[in-house]
């Protein structure tokens, strides 16, 4: 009697521990398409078809391997819509008496499976995931006594850990840690986007596009130009391709927005990293060599490996250490209506609407259109966390709660009360000028403060400087510009906040 060995939608990699010592002839592995998982939040439609065609691509590369797999269809006979109701399934089928599972990355999902042992009669061993670089216990080890976690101090650990960027005395690269500072041109010029790889549908995924519009008609986005990677060749595929086109630029505009293209030089692999397609340490590496090769400049690979072994395995510590009363705060006591445009995208706001837009249609958007584009505007404009986290996890492919909650709960819009931020990371419509194309033709004035078409990030950031005035007034990163506010003029800052209370008034109507 062999054991049933449970892969979920994210954790497509041959290497997972749940499949470590695996006996061929008599253990089964179960991986199950259930609706449960589909609409937990209503995630939008090219999100469901990558997932469910990657598990069926996943399964023919098992089955290639020699294992024996238990595949279940959502529509199959029988389906309970839940993995607790297949699994309980499959174990009668194949008369399994234990189940082997890696640790889920949600907490949603831990929690519900702490009851499959006793509920199910059967003995569970749950494997820890170690496709991330930094285990949970060594992330809580480091922050054990630390009055603040700051990603940079940990990414400076995981330097060393991997030894990645170091030179031979142990010391980073060049003699410094981070180019990020070197890392926020913006576009200029005739430059030449390569866009990430694109793929054309198989049979597979085309029968899995049909089932999305016929059981998700009433998602967000749509099934069409699909072009995503399914399968782990592909993925690699798309990684190589994003090393020799774009990497070498990826530093010095990787905080860049334009209206021209919606990829610019960003990588765009994280749907695969998450899925299990990618390895992180292989996408280290690959990134040091092509360092190391002269292929790429030492600012932009930096950023890159920053991201991977830095900001998510930090973001993911946080999470696990945090949850479960981490996405209940609300430290800022926002409590607005998230507006209609994050799911139309049709606002007269430049850069809503572009990054808007480019979400509905590619579930993407890079960091910086999340962090200072929809995120920053949800921040001064005081929107919901519940509200906004739910949008967040709803429209990006890549999104899974352990990466978005302390992203955007987090990073973008302060509710955990900096846990993941020293600083709220709110800006006026300067920031975006500065950085993007976007205001060259929107409807409103950057220049302008208040008005009817001044810039609703100008009015917004200054009324949400004033109305945490005492929260802020000492945090030392933002010494400047609170300065600046209590040398505004009064009736300017009241002309200011009223033009902000009209704005918040008609969010619809921008």
């Amino acid at each position: 009697m062999g054991a049933l060995r449970l892969i979920l939608g994210d954790q497509l990699s041959p290497a997972i521990s749940s499949l470590a010592d695996t006996d061929r002839d008599v253990d089964v592995i179960l991986l199950a398409e259930v609706m449960d998982e589909c609409t937990y939040v209503k995630h939008h439609k090219k999100k469901i078809v990558f997932v469910l065609s990657a598990m069926r691509h996943f399964a023919q590369e098992l089955e290639a391997e020699g294992y024996h797999v238990d595949y279940v269809k959502l529509t199959d006979d029988g389906n309970t819509g839940t993995l607790k109701g297949e699994v309980e399934r499959a174990l009668k089928r194949h008369k399994a008496n234990r189940l082997i599972i890696t640790r889920p990355g949600e907490y949603r999902l831990a929690e519900d499976m702490e009851s499959w042992s006793a509920d199910l009669g059967v003995e569970l061993t749950p494997c820890d995931d170690d496709r991330f670089l930094c285990a949970l216990d060594d992330f809580n080890r480091w922050a054990d006594g630390r009055k603040e976690l700051r990603m940079e101090y940990f990414y400076r650990e995981m330097r060393r850990k991997t030894s990645f960027l170091m030179d031979e005395d142990g010391k980073p690269e060049s003699g410094q840690w981070n180019f990020d500072k070197d890392n926020r041109k913006p576009i200029k010029g005739d430059l030449d986007f390569p866009g990430p790889s694109q793929f054309t549908p198989d049979d597979i995924t085309k029968d899995v596009i049909k089932l999305v519009d016929t059981e998700f008609a009433d998602h967000f986005g749509s099934t069409d130009d699909f072009t995503l990677a399914v399968t782990r060749s592909q993925a690699e595929h798309a990684f190589r391709r994003f090393v020799s086109h774009a990497l070498p630029r990826f530093g010095d505009y990787q905080d860049a927005m334009t209206d021209r293209d919606p990829h610019l030089f960003h990588s765009v692999i994280s749907t695969y990293l998450n899925a299990g397609l990618l390895d992180a340490q292989a996408l280290g590496a690959a990134a040091e060599n092509a360092y190391e090769e002269g292929e790429a400049p030492l600012n932009a690979v930096e950023g890159f490996i920053r991201q991977i072994i830095g900001w998510r395995e930090f973001v993911r510590g946080v999470y696990w250490r945090e949850m479960p009363d981490y996405k209940t705060r609300n430290t800022l006591e926002a409590n607005t209506k998230l507006p209609d445009f994050y799911w139309t995208g049709d606002t007269k706001m430049g850069c809503m609407a572009q990054a808007i837009g480019q979400t509905r249609d590619h579930a993407y958007a890079h960091h910086i259109q999340r962090l200072m584009v929809t995120g920053n505007f949800a921040l001064i404009a005081g929107l919901d966390p519940d509200a906004v986290n739910d949008w967040y996890m709803r429209v990006y492919s890549d999104a899974y709660e352990w990466v978005e909650l302390p992203n955007t709960h987090g990073m973008a819009i302060w509710a955990d009360g900096g846990v993941v931020g020293s600083k709220p990371y709110a800006a006026s419509g300067k920031y975006i000028d500065r950085m993007s194309d976007h205001c060259a033709d929107c409807t409103y004035n950057v220049k302008e403060q208040v008005g009817d078409d001044a810039c609703p990030f100008n009015a917004l950031y200054w009324d949400f400087l004033a109305r945490h005035e005492q929260r802020f007034k000492n945090n030392g990163r933002m010494s400047l510009v609170m300065k600046s506010l209590e040398r505004m003029d009064t009736d300017k800052l009241n002309a200011t906040r009223k033009r902000a209370k009209d704005i918040q008034a008609n969010l619809d109507a921008l």
